[in-house]
């Protein structure tokens, strides 16, 4: 509300004064500054994750993979923001993968991106027949599913020049892959902030990296984004990530910070702590100890 001009009595001369703010107004104005907050967390974690993993550099054209879900639109939203004030010139590119899911809304994110001053691509295979035709009764479809998704986008993006795949992974994915990795697949891995693919011709990228889940949602919804909910796979009851997230959100409610302390693990790795010996020679530990030991001597000896 603009400020009336109205009297001040310590002041013989008119000039201005805020109105009184009403209950309602001062509701409105915490509930936009806690968005502005959330929105500046955001912009900044974003911005410090592309800096600390080198993502983005001058003349990049970076593919942001949008599913219509909460993660991919934020993701959007944020590098397009990031974009306006960065040191760097970087273009954008929207792809979304239609998998030809029955009743996906197919005009949801042509309808939302028209809107906006962004290129973008509807990716057209059916590898939802796919993976309902390979997938066993009773078995998860998300490695299939993932596995096929990975190819068609990552195909696409050489065809359109694409130099990074962005993807909309966030703090809470990373460490559940980590989980689903020790759990079920005893190997100690999680999704890297960025990756080179095996055939070394796609950059993967996921600038959600350090985000909050829980913050990505707030924003999904002040921002009222068209969310496409993914029948396919939310609908398990068998899916063992689901178990995992439900298993974090039960200790970060039980012990707050938990999580953050685990992301910051997945950042600050002592190989010779572990026990992989392709990561540390441990071989070769007396070797080294006698190095050390011939230079203790040998600088106790020097005159």
């Amino acid at each position: 509300m603009p400020d009336a001009l109205m009297f001040d009595p310590r002041d013989t001369a008119l000039r201005p004064v805020a109105d009184p703010a009403t209950p309602s107004d001062e509701s409105d104005a915490a509930d936009k500054r806690a968005f502005n907050k959330l929105q500046k967390r955001l912009r900044r974690q974003v911005g410090n994750a592309i800096i600390d993993y080198g993502m983005i550099h001058e003349g990049d054209r970076v593919m942001v993979c949008l599913s219509g879900g909460k993660d991919s639109y934020t993701l959007l939203e944020i590098l397009r923001n990031l974009q306006r004030n960065a040191p760097v010139n970087f273009s954008l590119v929207a792809v979304n993968l239609d998998q030809k899911q029955p009743g996906f809304p197919e005009h949801v994110l042509p309808e939302y991106l028209d809107k906006l001053d962004v290129e973008y691509h509807i990716l057209e295979r059916d590898t939802y027949s796919v993976v309902k035709e390979k997938t066993p009764e009773g078995k998860t479809t998300c490695a299939l599913c993932s596995r096929l998704r990975r190819g068609s986008l990552y195909g696409f993006a050489e065809e359109i020049g694409a130099t990074k795949v962005a993807l909309g992974h966030h703090r809470e994915d990373i460490l559940e892959t980590l989980f689903l990795n020790m759990f079920f697949g005893g190997s100690l891995k999680a999704m890297p902030p960025k990756l080179l693919s095996d055939d070394g011709k796609n950059m993967v990228i996921r600038p959600l990296a350090y985000c909050r889940e829980a913050d990505i949602a707030e924003f999904a919804r002040r921002m009222a984004f068209p969310i496409i909910p993914c029948n396919l796979c939310g609908s398990q009851p068998n899916l063992q990530r689901q178990v995992v997230k439900e298993m974090l959100a039960e200790w970060e409610t039980s012990h707050p910070g938990r999580l953050e302390s685990m992301f910051k693990a997945v950042t600050n790795v002592a190989p010779s702590q572990l026990a992989d010996r392709e990561l540390f020679d441990f071989a070769g530990l007396e070797e080294k100890q006698a190095r050390l030991n011939a230079d203790r001597i040998a600088l106790h000896n020097e005159p």
